[in-house]
This record gives C-alpha cells, structure tokens and sequence, in this order.
C-alpha cells in the first residue's frame, strides 16, 4: 500500500513539472522559440563572443605586463648586484693593474677572468657573507634568485635559504588527482587556447649549473641579459641575469626569475573579470534582443495570421492589423496588406455583382427566346412563324453582344495589369479616331466632329500620357458613339476638345443631344443600364460600354464623369458632356 502511495505520489509529481514546464514553453514560446528570435539573439550575442574572444587574447596586455616584469627584475637584479659586489673582498696583499689595459677598455666594457695582468685582481663572492644580504632582498619579492660564479658554477640558490628558527614547509603532492570543476576546466581551457607556442621550455640544469641558460652565459661578458620561457604546465618565466661586477670585474652572475604561473593569474584574473563584465552584457544583450525581436516577431506573427484567415475565407470580412503608426518596414508591410487585402475584397465584391447583372441580362434574352422557340411549334401561319424566327435571331444576336462585352470586360484587369503601359499621343489619337468616326459615319447618321486644343497651336507633348493605347482608344470611340447615338438627325454636331493642367490632361466629348436626365448622370456608368433614344431599337446595346469605358480611365489613375451642358433658360439642357481626366506623363 505504501509502495502504491509513493508511486502515485510521484506520478503526481512528474505530472506537476510537465505541466509547469508547458506553461514556461507556452509562456516563452513567442519569445524563445521564435525562429527570428533565435537569429537576432544569436547574432547579437555572436558579435559579443567575437570581441569578448578577442579582449580574453589580451596578447598586448600580456606583452606589455611581461616587460614591466623584466624592467622591474632588472632594476631590482641591479641594485642586489651592487650589494652583493660591495660586499665580496680582496684576498690579496697587492694588486698588480697595467694601466694601458685600462686605458684600452671601451665604456662599459670589462676583461674576462684570465686575461693579461688583471689575473691577479680578485673579489670572491663569499656565500655566508651574500646569503643575509640576498635573503633581506629577495623574501619580500617572492622572485627566485640564484647566484653564480664566473665559471656558471651555482653559488646560491633562495630557494634553499633560509634563517634560523625559520620551519620548512613543503606540499605534498595530492593522493588522488583533484576533479576540476566546469568553469575550471573551462578557464585551463582558455588558458591553453591561448597559450603561447613560440616560447622555450624551462627546464632545471642538472647539478644547478648555469652553463645551460644563454642569459647567464651572455652576463658573464658583462652584458645584462633576459630571457622569457614557459614551464611543462604552460606557465610563463620570466629570467633576467645581471652580471656582478666590481672596478669592471665580472665576479659572478645573478639571476632573478619570477615563480611559474604569476604572471598567468594576473592574466586568469583579467580574463575572470572580462568574464563576469561578459555575463552581465550577455544578460543585458538578450534580454535587449528578445525585447527587439517581439517588436518584430510579434507583429508579423499577426499580420501573418491574419493573412492566413484571408486566405480560407471567413464569413465575415477579415480586418488586417494596422501598424501604419510605427514609421518602419512593418509598418509599411501592414499598410501593404491591409491595402491588397480591401483590394482583393472589393475584387470579390465585383465579381459577385458582376455574376449576378450578368446572371440577371442573360436571363431576359434567353427567357425571350426560350419563349419564342416554345410557340413556334404552334404557329398556325408563315406569318406568324417569320416574326417569331425575327425574335430568336434578334435574341440570338443580343446574346452575342452580351457574351462579347462580357468577355471584354472580364479580361480588362487582368489585360491592364499584364501589359506594360507605354507613351500615348492622346492628340494624335483623338484625331485618328475622329478621322475614322467620320468615315464610319457615312454610313449612319451624319455627324459634324470636330478636335481642337484649349490653347491655340498647344505643342503635342502637352497631351503625352502613360498608358495602353488600344484601351483609351476603345474609351474614346465609346463615348464618340453614344455621342452620335444621341445628337440630332441633322445637324448633329461632336466637339472634342483637349486641355492641359499642370498634372492632368483632360478631354471633354460635348454633343448637341438632349443631356443626360439628372438622376441617372451617375446611373449611366452602372453595369447593363440603358437609356437609348426612343426611335433605337431594342436590344442593340449591352449597357456595359460606359461602364468598360470608366474601369479603363480609373485604371490608368484617371476619372470619367458625366454632366450636362446648361442651356440659355433654366432646366434646359443644349446636350451632355463627358469629361476624361488622366495623368499627364512627367
């Protein structure tokens, strides 16, 4: 039972954690598991490691610390040499010196033991007379000091001195190797990645002779000499050997050398403080980069989701998050979408009215002519049989006008927006087609069109727009023949006039007609409305020609409208007028 107890004690305490750890996921989850969260934090914090890298080689620290440390061994190697020099003594009674030897050495420069008539000059290094003086100078330097002879005997080494009563205490290597801990092996880590390769290795010369340093060997010429090893553990050395010398005499050599590893943990203890400067800035860096990636991240996140609605087609019109108030890249992306989305909405909306004044025009003729088919078989004589084979042949003809202007209108955006608009002489273009309007007229009412400009010889290029020639030509002939369809049997008369302002270019169609009857000057631009002449025939316009006719103005950013000319006495009308607004090009 017990057993039981505890191990549903620890289901629950499993499940407890999940459920815990799923709320920090979902919590954290815009944040952490963000893909572009992850790139700005990783970047930012990549940059950070390069130049953390990059003060942790701390190469010129470390050059510049181990010149000072020679510096400051070689003053202090000079002062003890001058003390244990001043402290050696003449064993002899007389000294024999040849003064045109003397005269012979250069500045700085000494005679070797063994030489001519100085051999019997002599300063032995007493060592019971040195050791007090070394020891007084050296055991407050923690620096290992070593004292040589002019042979590169070894005469004293600080290491083995030591005063009376003084208790020696020496480590004991360890039993077991000490397990390192993880920033510890990460700090020997480091130190080794940057350790120094080009550096001779220390070793100690058996039986403590000198003959095995080249500094020593290079102090007894009577020349200062320093010399910077590493040891096996990969610690610096730093060695400075200062000849002791007395009236030019080398009595011996003293070398100073630091401990192994001092160096390196001022250099440790730089990088430790690089380190915990690094944590703080990582910190601070990520807490930055995730607070720059939620204002990225989150706003896309929506717009995205947003977009994705949109796209499966809610029942209801789907709005797209406005961020126009940021000033940025995401402000515009948002400004974008909610553009394309309205427009793509406003598509959908045409298309829908547009099938359902489509649905609704075919259904007359084809009601008509369904009706027409039905009664032919019970028509009693030719008569009767001819005029309902006219109303079939008339329907069948409105269709294919239908079916043609329809056709026509459904590719006109998809026509626009696939071709590239080009330079239009809107000029010569009007007078092309009144040219042609003309000649086509002989053939139907008699019209009088005539073109002119606002100003006087206006120059061409004054009427120079952007856009697909063909289109604006099929604007103009649309309105040329509602015009014509309109005016007086005779002395119908079409004026086109063009005119520039400082943007726009902007033609106007007047006719002679009736005008327009006030309440439909706006209706006449609907889809499949009529209003023809009353001795016009039925059925011989679609009612998609104005219609057609403003979808290509607005697509090329211009405006199409209507308006009727005032008349000399009120509510008279003398015809109507269509006005075509486009950009002008440059």
């Amino acid at each position: 039972m017990d057993a039981a107890r505890a191990k549903r004690e620890a289901r629950g305490g499993s499940n407890r954690w999940s459920r815990i750890l799923v709320r920090v996921r979902r919590m954290l989850g815009h944040y952490v598991f963000s893909s572009l969260t992850r790139r700005i934090l990783f970047l930012n914090l990549a940059a950070l490691c390069v130049m953390v890298i990059g003060i942790l080689y701390i190469n010129q620290f470390r050059d510049g610390l181990v010149q000072a440390r020679i510096e400051s061994l070689m003053t202090q190697g000079e002062i003890i040499a001058g003390a244990i020099a001043a402290s050696a003594t003449v064993e002899t009674d007389s000294i024999t010196i040849d003064p045109e030897k003397l005269l012979e050495l250069q500045a700085g420069e000494s005679l070797p033991p063994g030489t001519g008539q100085l051999d019997s000059l002599d300063f032995p290094i007493n060592p019971e007379r040195v050791a007090p003086v070394l020891r007084r100078l050296i055991s407050p330097t923690l620096t290992r000091a070593r004292i040589f002879d002019r042979d590169a005997n070894l005469l004293l080494d600080s290491r083995h001195l030591y005063s009376r009563g003084q208790i020696l205490r020496y480590n004991l290597p360890a039993v077991a190797e000490e397990e390192l801990g993880p920033l510890q092996r990460l700090e020997k880590f480091v130190t080794k990645l940057f350790a120094r390769s080009d550096l001779p290795v220390y070793k100690e010369q058996p039986g403590g002779s000198g003959a095995g340093f080249p500094e020593v060997m290079s102090a007894l010429q009577g020349s200062p000499s320093t010399l910077v090893r590493v040891s096996e553990q990969g610690e610096q050395i730093v060695s400075v050997a200062v000849p002791v010398q007395r009236f030019r005499a080398v009595l011996g050599v003293l070398m100073l050398s630091t401990q192994g590893g001092d160096i390196d943990k001022i250099v440790a203890a730089e990088r430790r403080a690089i380190l915990r400067v690094f944590a703080v800035a990582a910190t601070v860096t990520a807490i930055l980069s995730m607070l720059l990636a939620s204002t990225i991240a989150n706003p896309l996140r929506r717009l995205s989701a947003a977009a994705v609605r949109v796209r499966r087609g809610v029942k209801s019109r789907e709005e797209i998050p406005d961020f126009s108030d940021r000033q940025d890249e995401i402000g515009n992306l948002s400004v974008a979408l909610r553009d394309m989305t309205n427009a793509l909405y406003a598509r959908i909306e045409a298309i829908e009215s547009f099938a359902a004044d489509v649905s609704h025009e075919l259904k007359n003729p084809l009601t008509s002519l369904r009706s027409a088919v039905e009664t032919l078989p019970l028509a009693k004589n030719e008569t009767s049989r001819d005029r309902l084979m006219e109303v079939i042949q008339h329907d069948v003809r409105r269709l294919d006008r239908l079916i043609t202007d329809i056709s026509d209108a459904s590719r006109l955006d998809a026509e626009l927006a696939r071709d590239d608009a080009s330079r239009v002489d809107l000029l010569k273009l009007v007078q092309d087609l009144a040219g042609a309007s003309r000649e086509a007229g002989r053939h139907k009412r008699a019209v009088a069109i005539e073109v002119r400009t606002a100003k006087k010889d206006q120059p061409a290029r004054d009427f120079y727009v952007p856009g697909h020639d063909l289109r604006l030509g099929q604007v103009l002939t649309n309105l040329i023949e509602n015009a014509r369809s309109f005016v007086p049997d005779d002395k119908g008369r079409i004026l086109i006039t063009l005119s520039r302002s400082p943007r726009h270019v902007i033609v106007t169609v007047d006719d002679n007609g009736p005008g327009i009857h006030v309440e439909d000057i706006e209706r006449i631009f609907e889809r499949f409305y009529t209003d023809r002449p009353s001795g016009e025939a039925f059925g011989q316009n679609s009612g998609l020609g104005l219609s057609i006719s403003r979808q290509i103005v607005e697509a090329h950013g211009g405006r199409l409208t209507a308006e009727n000319i005032a008349g000399t006495k009120p509510g008279e009308f003398q015809g109507a007028r269509f006005v075509v607004t486009l950009p002008a090009e440059g």
